[in-house]
């Protein structure tokens, strides 16, 4: 038997093909979500859809189409029949799923911001324009914009055996998604930190494919990059951009405030990369006949608002909990950066502390992992539906506690 996961994120998407029998993953692929020319984020994506039905439709149509073309993909790659993919589970934030499912988007897009179906919902092939039979299983939204992708990500790393203690489970996707663990109360919120941490409406940013730089080490006035693929680079994904801005910080180019500094401020050789670009001040990373990649003063606008919001949920969750930053025993991130993120530049930008920084762990594909589980377990997604009944939706839209949190941590640290 043979099943499909699809984790259904709002820049990327990932879809795996298992080998039921064995338990094992026998391919996977990704893609852009096609969607992204109607906005960046799931709210520009929201307003689009509910101002036009045929944006919305065609949001159905593309997105429907591009998973389609993955599965078949990965069918061709390992020859194995679509008639023989049984089972479908799929995992998203609740815009993403319900503009996959057709379904109408004002109880989203306008208060009180809630999905039209809490539990899993379960459907054909056929429901969703896709040839054959096999059952489809859309993992359950508990509210507002936390959904199925947060619901998929929790399920992969608590059915690992004990359950963790007091944790903080943290996707730092296009929604920013996050949950804290503490006693038996899961709960959770997101907070719309927008693309940059994968890469998007950067200037030179791109998704983790060939051709992106992955890694960026400023070490004796010299700039080191690595490339995914070791080819040129093209682009710049998520994890080096907030690698970048680390390593500009602690090199004092660039202010906690979030002024990247002229040249004539840099006493180095490190000021020849500070250029003035369509003009903004910009930070050269490589530069060839062909191209300029570069981080701006706007790019690092966009990281300040990504993690301001991120780390002001956080704070939300542990003050709704009655916990805090020192009493957490775990904290497990995931996200589709391109790279393992490492938590000392999380905590150079201020998403962590001290720690933190030392509790924390990465893992690749959280949502996708989940849902692989959840089909390999086979239960008929029991379990699944038992973990999100337990998770308490935080809103954070008009919370004047997330405000001010957000307010206050717009800046960098300063060191």
């Amino acid at each position: 038997m043979y099943t499909l996961a699809i984790d259904l994120g709002t820049t990327t998407l990932a879809v795996s093909l298992i080998d039921c029998i064995s338990g094992k993953r026998i391919a996977m692929s990704g893609a852009m979500n096609p969607q992204r020319r109607f906005g960046a984020d799931v709210v520009s994506r929201l307003d689009a859809a509910v101002h036009s039905a045929d944006c919305a439709r065609e949001m159905t149509e593309l997105i429907r189409s591009e998973l389609a073309e993955l599965a078949a993909a990965l069918c061709r790659k390992t020859a194995i029949a679509w008639s023989d993919v049984q089972q479908i589970a799929i995992a998203g934030n609740p815009a993403m799923q319900h503009i996959l499912m057709g379904l109408p988007l004002k109880s989203l897009a306008f208060p009180p911001f809630r999905p039209l179906y809490t539990g899993g919902t379960r459907l054909n092939a056929n429901d969703l324009g896709w040839a054959g039979a096999a059952d489809v299983y859309i993992f359950p939204m508990p509210g507002g914009f936390v959904g199925g992708d947060t619901v998929a990500f929790l399920y992969g790393q608590m059915n690992q055996g004990q359950e963790p203690g007091q944790t903080l489970f943290l996707d730092m996707g296009t929604n920013g998604e996050m949950a804290l663990l503490a006693e038996k109360t899961i709960w959770a919120t997101s907070a719309a930190a927008g693309p940059a941490f994968e890469g998007g409406n950067l200037s030179c940013g791109m998704a983790a494919l060939p051709g992106a730089i992955s890694s960026v080490r400023i070490e004796d006035d010299r700039v080191k990059l690595q490339v995914i693929g070791n080819g040129n680079p093209v682009g710049i994904c998520g994890s080096a951009a907030i690698e970048t801005i680390s390593e500009l910080l602690r090199r004092d180019i660039l202010e906690p405030g979030g002024r990247l500094k002229e040249a004539a401020e840099i006493p180095s050789n490190l000021a020849s990369r500070l250029i003035t670009h369509q003009g903004a001040n910009v930070f050269i990373l490589y530069r060839d006949a062909q191209r300029l990649l570069y981080i701006s003063q706007d790019d690092i606008r966009q990281v300040q608002l990504a993690k301001g919001a991120i780390r002001a949920g956080i704070e939300v969750l542990l003050e709704r909990s009655h916990s805090q930053c020192q009493t957490l025993q775990n904290v497990v991130l995931t996200g589709s950066f391109g790279a393992v993120l490492r938590p000392e530049w999380l905590k150079t930008i201020g998403i962590f502390d001290d720690n933190m920084v030392h509790i924390s762990r990465f893992t690749p594909e959280g949502a996708l992992s989940g849902a692989e589980l959840a089909l390999i377990l086979n239960d008929r997604f029991a379990t699944v539906e038992e973990l999100a009944e337990r998770i308490r939706v935080v809103p954070l839209s008009g919370t004047p506690l997330f405000e001010t949190k957000f307010m206050h941590h717009i800046d960098f640290p300063n060191f």
